[in-house]
């Protein structure tokens, strides 16, 4: 990583916008954040952050929706992940830098693709389907930071509606992210990288609920998602050249 003021400044501005795309949308934060955050601070401590920063940002919007979760659904999906994410971080711990930022890259631009594409699958509803994303879904968030399209393609199959999947999601967030940081430990920064990415996720948390009401949803979605694809292929592009 970048050192000194303008390394903070650049963490910093990164988890800003992951937070406020999370905050408003429900999800987006790893998508965007984790293969900027793993080139930055290299695999393991890019993945640890962003773990913990979609814990906290999911926890701010769960605590104004909370209500709203339907935890009967809920249920198979988080015990799913859970069972998932040990060996997510088995094998994350056990690749070297290059394989697993090709291996990021890789499941963040593959995800996307699949998301974009809008797959419909029978395999992806009822319990089944929940066990099924959940267990890819806590895998990936493990291994590589991101479990958002697994839970996003099985809420598509399932037909949720937006109003639906915000408040669960976030619920899924801040539950998988917390067992993915027990499984893996919390990211080594420095006291003023930790300042800026508390400032950031405080102030995207503000920005993303203003804007929750104002930018189109499904415009504000596929920006993301595009986003998110540039930013896989450059990490599995950076990881292959590092072989």
């Amino acid at each position: 990583m970048v050192g000194g003021l303008a390394g903070e400044l650049l963490l910093g501005g990164v988890v800003l916008v992951g937070a406020s795309v999370q905050r408003m949308s429900g999800i987006g934060f790893a998508l965007l954040t984790a293969p900027v955050l793993a080139v930055l601070l290299g695999a393991e401590q890019g993945v640890l952050l962003c773990n913990c920063g979609s814990a906290v940002i999911s926890a701010i919007g769960l605590a104004t929706s909370w209500r709203q979760v339907r935890p009967g659904a809920m249920l198979p999906l988080i015990a799913a992940a859970g069972c998932s994410v040990p060996l997510g971080a088995w094998v994350a711990a056990r690749l070297p830098e290059p394989q697993l930022l090709a291996v990021m890259g890789a499941l963040v631009t593959v995800a996307v693709l699949v998301v974009l594409r809008g797959a419909r699958m029978a395999s992806l509803r009822g319990t089944g389907g929940a066990v099924a994303a959940g267990v890819a879904s806590g895998f990936m968030n493990s291994a590589a930071g991101v479990g958002g399209p697994a839970l996003s393609l099985y809420a598509v199959n399932a037909g949720w509606t937006v109003r639906e999947f915000v408040p669960n999601a976030q619920c899924y967030g801040l539950l998988v992210n917390l067992f993915s940081l027990l499984a893996r430990g919390t990211p080594r920064l420095s006291h003023p990288a930790w300042l800026a990415v508390a400032a950031a996720l405080a102030l995207g948390a503000v920005i993303g609920h203003w804007a929750g009401g104002r930018v189109p949803e499904r415009r504000a979605r596929t920006v993301v998602l595009l986003l998110a694809l540039g930013g896989g292929a450059t990490t599995l592009l950076k990881g292959l050249s590092m072989l």
